[in-house]
């Protein structure tokens, strides 16, 4: 896995690539905590290039949204985790959207 983190505007934007498992969701479950201090705005996690996550990374993002509340936005699904957060029920509680663009603009209204 490897995690790109970018501002924009107001909000951060974290980039997740590759396979998210219980050896790895440490790094981003850090990564949105520190998201989570430091921008007073959304914390959208890119799950685009996502290929494979675990229910430690489910849990990951769920506790994030525990302290995050709606900042937390989920975009640009890949068909795996689509998928899986389909089944899980998980897509049903977070906020979704097709694209970093949609949850950054999300922001602004």
């Amino acid at each position: 896995m490897s995690l790109s983190t970018r501002e924009a505007g107001r909000s951060t934007v974290i980039a997740v690539r590759g396979e998210v498992d219980l050896d790895n969701a440490g790094e981003l479950d850090e990564a949105l905590a520190a998201a989570g201090r430091a921008c007073p705005g959304a914390v959208v996690l890119d799950l685009a290039a996502v290929t494979f996550l675990d229910s430690t990374t489910i849990n990951v993002v769920l506790r994030a949204h525990g302290v995050l509340g709606p900042r937390l936005r989920l975009a640009a699904l890949s068909p795996f985790v689509e998928r899986v957060l389909g089944i899980t029920g998980v897509s049903d509680v977070l906020s979704v959207f097709p694209g970093v663009g949609e949850a950054l603009e999300a922001d602004a209204v």
